[in-house]
């Protein structure tokens, strides 16, 4: 059986993006690439309404591009379990209260029962403090809270 992963909206962002001068940025961006024809072969790939929403922002032409790329992917509801988890993970300062955004993406995730959340956000949700922190409270509201990756350590595992 394929693994359930949610891709975050910056993943959508790295694969669609213009080439970008920063070689940090331009790394990212090729290793999405990479990983991209795997979403479909090696693992059942989801999105969310938010995630369809924040890559419907922005300049129109890479707006439609990034909308085209995820229509092959099977969208998840936010209900209000969902918003309940976001709103834990929010008072309990597993991510900030500025960006509620990120705490919807793991709470859409984990009570879809997905297994990994794909995501560039180093800053919010993908770096030791906060996938700790994370996981903390959402185990502590009785979920099994979804590991956090990026999308080149998945692609290490299919090689």
């Amino acid at each position: 059986m394929k693994k359930r992963i949610y891709l975050e909206t910056s993943v959508i962002s790295y694969y669609s993006a213009r080439p970008n001068r920063d070689i940090i940025i331009a790394a990212h961006q090729e290793a999405t690439r990479e990983f991209w024809p795997e979403l479909t072969t090696n693992y059942e790939a989801f999105i969310s309404a938010l995630v369809y929403d924040e890559a419907g922002r922005g300049d129109a032409t890479q707006a439609a591009m990034r909308l085209d790329a995820i229509k092959k992917f099977q969208m998840l509801d936010i209900d209000d379990e969902a918003k309940a988890i976001a709103a834990k993970i929010v008072e309990k300062k597993g991510v900030p209260a500025q960006y509620p955004e990120d705490a919807l993406h793991i709470a859409v995730a984990t009570v879809n029962g997905i297994e990994v959340l794909v995501t560039w956000n180093f800053t919010h949700l993908n770096n030791p403090f906060t996938r700790r922190a994370i996981r903390r409270i959402v185990e502590a509201e009785g979920y099994v809270c979804p590991e956090i990756c990026s999308p080149e350590e998945l692609l290490e595992v299919t090689k």
